[in-house]
């Protein structure tokens, strides 16, 4: 299917300098995270559980405040602990879809979609319900629906308020195998439709292989090394080999 991007998207990128105390299974630990991520850059957050992943998206959505540090798109400042500024979800404009995808139980596939939107666009819902193929589903009810089918209303929805930036934390990790490689493609789809900045949590390297045109890895707060999915997996097999 063709996808018409979002033309007038903002190209800026995102400037992260923070930093985070985090409660983990093994005890205290300290998020420690300075990176840029680049205009159109599909970004994977890849690590260990309690690296710091999930806690660097709800950062960025600014549902959890960092310690300390400074976090800019574009022009625009987002947070800045020395200038006392942190940017609530919505002036952040940012997408952002959970693990168990928080549909609305009592509203329809449109209506999922449409709550989203900032302004009502009936020709916007159509293309989204179109690209994301749902145009039978958009009177049923998310309990009717299979793990894949409100995977892809949970990604029309996030794109309902045309974000600057799209948040993925690990959106397919309920799904089995075959799914996941059906969907991969539906993730590629909401990145192109937004045209912007994609950030997606994943523990599964082929799927960052296929996805992401850049991996953060992440150890204990800490950025261990960032690149090329290729570059930075040869980093990762090599040194574990080397243990």
């Amino acid at each position: 299917m063709e996808i018409v991007s979002k033309t007038n998207a903002p190209k800026k990128m995102i400037c992260i300098d923070i930093e985070k105390e985090m409660q983990t299974s093994e005890g205290r630990n300290f998020l420690r995270v300075k990176t840029t991520v680049q205009p159109q850059e599909l970004l994977c957050l890849f690590g260990h559980s309690g690296a710091g992943k999930s806690t660097l998206l709800r950062i960025l959505t600014g549902l959890t405040k960092p310690d300390k540090g400074k976090i800019t798109f574009g022009d625009e400042v987002w947070f800045d602990s020395a200038k006392k500024i942190n940017l609530s979800p919505q002036k952040r404009n940012v997408g952002f879809m959970f693990q168990d995808y928080a549909l609305f139980p009592n509203m329809t596939v449109e209506k999922n979609i449409r709550f989203a939107q900032k302004v009502l666009d009936d020709i916007e819902l159509q293309k989204l319900l179109k690209v994301f193929d749902l145009q039978e589903l958009r009177q049923q009810h998310p309990h009717k629906l299979s793990g894949g089918q409100k995977q892809r209303v949970a990604l029309a929805r996030a794109l309902a308020s045309k974000p600057n930036v799209l948040l993925l934390d690990e959106p397919l990790s309920a799904l089995d195998w075959e799914m996941r490689q059906e969907l991969q493609d539906e993730i590629i789809k909401a990145h192109l439709l937004l045209d912007s900045i994609t950030l997606l949590v994943s523990h599964d390297m082929h799927e960052v292989e296929k996805l992401a045109s850049k991996v953060l890895l992440l150890r204990n707060g800490k950025v261990i090394t960032e690149g090329k999915p290729v570059d930075v997996f040869k980093t990762m097999i090599t040194a574990s080999a080397h243990k």
